[in-house]
């Protein structure tokens, strides 16, 4: 996807997320993150937002800590939240294409990398928000789902704080059925190594594949669904490992 694709998305994404919150009410309970009520994801997720547009206009380049959480609720909140959402869009738009600034996973510009990875956090979080009403998600696009997990496998689990190891070597297959995408993963005692590969991905046999819809598998992959929500092959064992170890954190 293109950068400005994915400020489009983000633009989107924030304004639904919300709108389910801004419905579902602050001390409604986000099942997706067990503890959590509306409340939290709004200032997590608006102090991410922050964070984040700091470094594109301020140009920091080590990492910097975040502002802290607001101590606000209700409308005051949603405020606060639905403005930094736009101060992060206008910082996105406004950016120029050469910016330098720190950035923690691989990517052709730290532009790019910002506006990708901010998508996919605040698209991950509608979900929470929307979760929170019990109805049916606003859908995945099958390429942004794929982005999405691409960037989940090859860069999140590539780092060495993924907690996703194993004392004995075991290969986890990931199959888009609607994109040309596969990932093998392999888990050993050290952090996951994943290959991305076109089509049914190699004949190799494997541990464990989950198959779906790259939407299906993007959320169940970031926890948002369970594991039945797609198609398990094989140990499940496998699949269990991500999911009690895959939390980014």
């Amino acid at each position: 996807m293109q950068i400005t694709e994915h400020i489009a998305s983000l633009s989107e994404e924030g304004r639904l997320l919300a709108a389910a919150a801004e419905q579902a009410g602050p001390g409604a309970s986000v099942p997706t993150c067990p503890g959590w009520q509306i409340r939290h994801l709004l200032r997590h997720t608006g102090m991410v937002h922050r964070w984040a547009a700091a470094f594109i206009t301020e140009g920091h380049t080590a990492y910097q800590p975040d502002g802290g959480e607001p101590d606000l609720d209700g409308a005051e909140l949603l405020a606060w939240f639905r403005e930094g959402h736009r101060h992060l869009i206008r910082s996105l738009e406004e950016a120029p294409a050469d910016l330098e600034c720190w950035t923690f996973l691989p990517a052709p510009s730290p532009l790019a990398f910002w506006s990708r990875r901010q998508l996919h956090e605040t698209t991950v979080h509608r979900v929470d928000a929307e979760s929170a009403l019990g109805g049916p998600l606003t859908p995945v696009s099958a390429d942004r789902a794929a982005d999405g997990i691409d960037e989940l496998l090859t860069g999140f689990h590539a780092r060495p704080r993924s907690r996703v190891r194993s004392d004995r070597p075991r290969t986890l297959r990931v199959r888009a059925v609607d994109t040309a995408a596969t990932w093998t993963v392999r888990i050993s005692e050290d952090p996951p190594q994943a290959v991305r590969t076109a089509g049914e991905g190699s004949a190799e046999d494997v541990d464990c594949e989950l198959s779906g819809t790259a939407e299906g598998l993007y959320l169940a992959l970031w926890n948002r669904l369970p594991l039945t929500a797609v198609t398990l092959r094989g140990d499940h064992a496998v699949a269990r490992l991500w999911t009690d170890n895959s939390a980014v954190t």
